[in-house]
């Protein structure tokens, strides 16, 4: 990913935020359910988090390094 311009990475955090989101309502839909697969659940939860992670570190890429 080090080729990306800045209008690629805002593009791809746009898509990865709309997945951010689209899992957060699909986690508390299936944690509310009485009959919740404990496993797809977990599963969910750690896409999140990977999910997560790639915005922090394209929102790093987005600031340019500057010696203090």
């Amino acid at each position: 990913m080090s080729t990306l311009d800045p209008g690629q990475i805002a593009f791809r955090l746009v898509e990865l935020r709309s997945e951010h989101r689209d899992l957060d309502a699909a986690i508390a839909a299936l944690a509310a359910q009485t009959d919740c697969d404990e496993l797809r659940l977990k599963r969910m939860k750690k896409r999140k988090l990977a999910v997560k992670d790639q915005i922090a570190w394209l929102e790093n890429r987005l600031i340019p390094d500057l010696d203090a």
